[in-house]
């Protein structure tokens, strides 16, 4: 692509001919950085019916994983920020992190009395 733009252009092109065609479309956007304050090459959200982010974040030690859906175009969606875990026995959700600031920045802030993350599930 000869810059940005024409980038742009070409990718809404390409996602609206998959969307006659009936296809559901996944773009997976990289980002420089793991925590604190991470940049795109390109911004495609505009483009997206839903956007969820994945985040790293510390935790007592311990390299941790969250999810947030931050935008839903069609319908209501949860807004609270989840630990998960991946293993041999599937993905595993933790109850929304309440007692954290800061966690899709990458540098959470403990708030609360008791840690709410998820013990280590079982592999299957």
């Amino acid at each position: 692509m000869p810059d940005e733009n024409a980038l742009i252009l070409h990718i809404h092109e390409l996602l609206q001919y998959l969307n006659r065609q009936g296809a559901t479309t996944f773009l997976t956007v990289a980002q420089h950085g793991l925590v604190g304050d991470m940049r795109s090459p390109v911004d495609v959200t505009y483009l997206a019916d839903t956007v969820i982010l994945l985040r790293y974040f510390e935790a007592v030690g311990n390299v941790r994983r969250a999810i947030s859906v931050i935008k839903k175009r069609t319908g209501a969606h949860e807004n609270t920020i989840r630990e998960y875990q991946i293993s041999r026995g599937g993905i595993g959700l933790g109850e929304p992190l309440r007692d954290f600031q800061g966690v899709l920045r990458g540098v959470p802030t403990f708030t609360g009395d008791t840690a709410p993350l998820l013990d280590s599930f079982p592999a299957k």
